[in-house]
């Protein structure tokens, strides 16, 4: 991938000053090592880290309490800003795609895309909402029906489940990935199109030109790195809780907190190995892996399930997505408060801190796309995947609730609903011996991909930094995921991924206006 940043920096919109700028950074780095160092990114985004985790380690019920009154502050305050910006990106991407920058090419006018469609969609929805879909898929639509948003009372059963079904795919569905697309655009325009380091501070270059390599620019970078850590250790915190439960349901192993911590142990040595293979022999081989499993428990769920219902769940849930998501994107006058703060607040503040993670990720794969193309895929097809995967999953436990009164999911803890949703359904051991495996490889390519992310970031936007730097943050990174658990658990996790995600919101806004204004000069001397 580096030829192709090298080869794009002579496209259309690249002029010297910018070349000169691109090759500064590079010349900031050190090698100890054999790591390839920019400093001080590198070492103050580690040192950040260990210092978090130390913390944790050492005082575990005082950094919970910490933690947990800075995620409460940060949601009460800011619940207004979080919704505002997720609105706005939405808004932001269609305008882009819509208007005549829509045209212009990643990597220039004869830029060739490097994989096809369907690999470049297994990628996508695999590093980016993989654990989750599969954590939330049952949980979330069962749990919003029997308490529903808006202040609509549960009693009116059809309109709780619309509403329910509504909520659920929203918070997988147009915010999240229109934050991601707003990272991702700008991370690709800037590398492939004026060959600049593929680094978040290189989205700023049109606002505050050769500026981006000093303290500015480092203070973007951290910031990236750390929400990228933080965003990555709620995913895995969630996808260790639910590979133990799953083994908890099917072999009876406790499923606590040193039993969660030596399965992050074990799922990082195998993320090693794939992080090692490299970007197409690592991460794309194990999304292929990944869709298939997806693809086959989906449809097995689909047959064996009540299928009627879940045909009819899927032709309404996209209706009634659209029919509340006005209402459901609105926090003003809201009653529903406490709802509010704990899920739609938690999830854009997760979905900005995971923006370099996925962003750069989607960035690194779409090369040669348009940029019209590259909005259109990036928001339309995970959402309608996630909707589905919703729809069928939660349709299904729906269903079992009001029509056979079964009440094993409304009654589990989260990180059982799916295999209690499957336990109706025929081969339920097996099914669930499967999801367990597919559970493992999200978790997998998830933490492969945020090492690759944050090496990138911290070796100055190279794309070939060497591997054993992405083995030290694949390290560091289950190392968090372990400490914040011992210290406080999913919550100290969910409220640092909160805190982290508010100055990034600044980024990415700011990333917005030097992303039309760059697209503006691409589009002017193209033409």
């Amino acid at each position: 991938m580096s030829n192709i940043s090298n080869a794009s920096a002579g496209s259309a919109g690249a002029d010297t000053e910018t070349e000169d700028i691109g090759h500064e950074i590079g010349e900031q780095n050190i090698r100890i090592f054999s790591l390839d160092i920019h400093n001080p990114v590198f070492i103050v985004s580690a040192a950040m880290v260990v210092l978090i985790v130390a913390y944790a380690l050492i005082f575990p019920q005082h950094a919970a309490v910490v933690f947990a009154e800075m995620g409460d502050w940060t949601t009460r305050t800011f619940d207004w800003f979080f919704f505002a910006s997720a609105n706005f990106f939405i808004l932001f991407c269609l305008g882009i795609a819509l208007s005549p920058l829509g045209r212009i090419r990643l990597g220039g006018t004869g830029a060739e895309p490097k994989y096809g469609y369907s690999a470049w969609l297994a990628m996508l929805f695999a590093a980016g909402v993989g654990i989750g879909l599969m954590f939330f898929g049952v949980h979330e639509p069962v749990t919003h029906t029997l308490s529903p948003p808006l202040g609509i009372d549960p009693a009116d059963a059809d309109t709780a489940r619309a509403a329910g079904m509504s909520v659920a795919i929203m918070h997988w569905g147009l915010h999240a990935w229109a934050i991601y697309a707003v990272a991702g655009l700008s991370l690709a325009f800037f590398c492939f199109n004026r060959g600049m380091p593929l680094t978040l501070r290189s989205g700023f270059f049109p606002l505050i030109g050769k500026s981006v390599w000093g303290p500015f620019g480092h203070a973007v970078d951290i910031v990236a790195v750390l929400a990228t850590l933080f965003g990555l250790a709620v995913s895995l915190g969630f996808g260790s809780e639910q590979i133990a439960g799953g083994l908890q349901y099917l072999f009876g192993i406790p499923a606590t907190t040193a039993t969660k911590s030596i399965l992050i142990v074990v799922i990082i040595s195998i993320a090693l190995a794939s992080v090692v293979a490299g970007l197409d022999k690592g991460v794309k081989r194990l999304s292929w892996v990944n869709m298939a499993l997806a693809g086959l428990l989906w449809l097995f769920v689909l047959l064996a399930g009540p299928t009627l219902a879940i045909l009819g769940t899927i032709v309404w849930a996209g209706v009634d997505y659209l029919r509340f998501l006005p209402a459901l994107s609105n926090w003003v006058g809201r009653e529903d408060l406490a709802f509010l703060h704990e899920w739609p607040v938690f999830y854009w503040a997760w979905w900005i801190a995971w923006a370099p993670f996925v962003g750069m990720f989607i960035a690194r794969i779409s090369f040669g796309r348009s940029v019209r193309e590259f909005i259109t895929w990036v928001l339309v097809m995970p959402t309608v995947i996630g909707a589905l995967w919703m729809a069928t999953f939660g349709g299904a436990a729906l269903d079992q609730y009001f029509s056979d009164g079964y009440l094993g999911v409304a009654e589990s803890v989260p990180e059982l609903a799916l295999f209690k949703m499957l336990e109706p359904l025929p081969l339920t051991a097996l099914v669930s011996a499967v999801s367990v495996f597919l559970i493992t490889i999200f978790f997998v390519t998830s933490a492969d991909s945020g090492s690759l992310v944050m090496d990138t970031i911290t070796a100055g936007g190279k794309m070939d930094a060497p591997v054993q730097q992405r083995v030290f943050w694949c390290l560091l990174a289950g190392m968090a995921a372990m400490a914040l658990m011992l210290g406080g658990g999913m919550a100290s996790l969910q409220a640092l991924t909160i805190a982290v995600g508010l100055p990034f919101a600044i980024v990415l806004l700011c990333m917005c206006a030097g992303l039309v204004k760059g697209l503006r000069e691409e589009l002017s001397a193209r033409d």
